[in-house]
């Protein structure tokens, strides 16, 4: 690893879910407190971003009481000054036109914080018509389109269109607003973009998808891919995968980052850690867990009357070809079911939705983090549990200062924009 890398960046996640409840229970409460609190506490920390996921069925995983992700950030960039603003937002079920006005008034009323999580859904789609959801392969062709139509707006002005007089005003060239005259499978779109220039040319791109369509728009559009990757076996084969294909696009070199969660069990030692990593199991809830664990291979498995420590006959198990739904989730279950697992253990690896899990104290949660890092498939990674006592004390008091002990992370932001701190080389337009 070269002495030029980049540090590893941070991220908070900021959903609000529960502020929706308390605020129908108390009117003189806003939906927003909780999600204030958050980030008022991760940017005194020098947390590099909040993460704003989405989901757009009632009921769904968890997504009752969900906030739509633009707004939300919107809001709270009027609280904060200098923290990034990441928004999931679907291509399936969005005009491009629309996205490329939202993230761009984000950018410029966040002053350059904005960054767009780009998402082809797995879900919703009983909210936006009446058809079935799409296969994969036609949401990622949309979304593909979406993306290039996004950014040709977004580079619609020329250099030099707006300038200043010399007298506080500005001179708008219109000659270098220029249409996009974009016509194409899903959209047509003159354009230009009725908007100025944005403050970091385009928003920050991330990207979430792990299935060979999800790798191929990664590969191709993204600066930061969202990734599930529960051991470094799997992040380094996904990394080398991604960062191989965006090398034949001409992608610059390093894209995209890799962003994972990281769900932490934190203890004063150990012993502790473990224990309640058993206690937590111990505690599932295994009717629902094999409904969750349905979820995560596609949907369609009828796991109510399998024995709970035995394997999953290798007949129940998808082709992840033949699923329509989040084929990346269903690629890392199939593969720990086709080790032997039992169901049980199966159900109780669902509960963290395949992402990576460790336990311990902050020093060894820190060793966990600094060999992905060590590795190169580790550039981004989620600190939760801000709201909580006991795990935002190990967070802000155990892990990120022995993260910056070692000189991994960055003690304070780098730039004026989430672009700049971030680290990420020159736009290629």
């Amino acid at each position: 690893m070269g002495t030029d890398r980049r540090k590893l960046k941070t991220v908070t996640g900021v959903s609000g879910s529960r502020d929706v409840y308390a605020a129908a229970l108390d009117p003189t409460r806003s939906t927003l407190d909780e999600a204030v609190r958050i980030a008022k506490i991760a940017e005194e920390h020098k947390i590099g971003a909040l993460f704003a996921a989405d989901l757009l069925s009632f009921g769904a995983q968890g997504a009752i009481g969900a906030q739509e992700p633009i707004v939300q950030l919107a809001a709270l960039s009027s609280v904060t000054t200098d923290i990034g603003l990441i928004a999931t937002v679907t291509t399936t079920f969005h005009h491009p036109y629309n996205l490329a006005r939202l993230f761009g008034t984000l950018d410029h009323i966040s002053n350059g914080r904005a960054a767009w999580n780009a998402v082809t859904s797995s879900l919703g789609e009983e909210n936006y018509g009446d058809g079935d959801l799409p296969s994969p392969e036609q949401r990622y062709a949309r979304a593909t389109e979406a993306l290039e139509v996004v950014n040709e707006l977004f580079d619609s002005w020329q250099p030099g269109a707006l300038r200043a007089d010399g007298q506080g005003g500005t001179v708008l060239d219109e000659t270098l607003v220029r249409p996009i005259e974009h016509a194409g499978e899903y959209f047509s779109v003159r354009g230009p973009l009725n908007i100025p220039p944005l403050p970091q040319g385009r928003p920050v791109q991330f990207q979430a998808g792990q299935s060979a369509g999800g790798i191929e728009l990664g590969a191709r559009f993204a600066e930061v891919v969202f990734t599930s990757l529960p051991t470094l076996e799997d992040a380094v084969t996904y990394a080398k995968k991604i960062r191989t294909r965006a090398a034949e696009l001409g992608r610059p070199d390093g894209l995209p980052l890799i962003f994972s969660s990281f769900h932490a069990t934190y203890g004063a030692t150990e012993a502790e850690a473990l224990r309640l990593v058993r206690e937590a199991a111990e505690a599932t809830d295994f009717d629902a867990g094999r409904a969750q664990l349905a979820d995560m291979l596609g949907g369609n498995v009828d796991l109510s009357d399998l024995p709970l420590d035995k394997s999953l006959p290798e007949s129940l198990l998808p082709q992840v070809d033949s699923v329509h739904r989040r084929r990346g989730r269903v690629e890392i279950f199939t593969k720990l079911a086709a080790t032997g697992a039992t169901l049980r253990e199966l159900i109780v690896a669902a509960k963290d939705t395949g992402h990576w899990a460790a336990a311990g104290t902050p020093e060894q949660l820190a060793d966990a983090i600094e060999e992905r890092y060590r590795a190169n498939v580790l550039d981004v990674i989620t600190l939760g549990g801000l709201l909580d006592p006991r795990t935002s004390d190990f967070v802000l008091n155990g892990l990120l200062p022995e993260l910056r002990r070692r000189n991994l992370i960055d003690s304070d932001y780098l730039g004026a924009t989430y672009r700049e701190n971030l680290e990420l080389p020159p736009l290629v337009r």
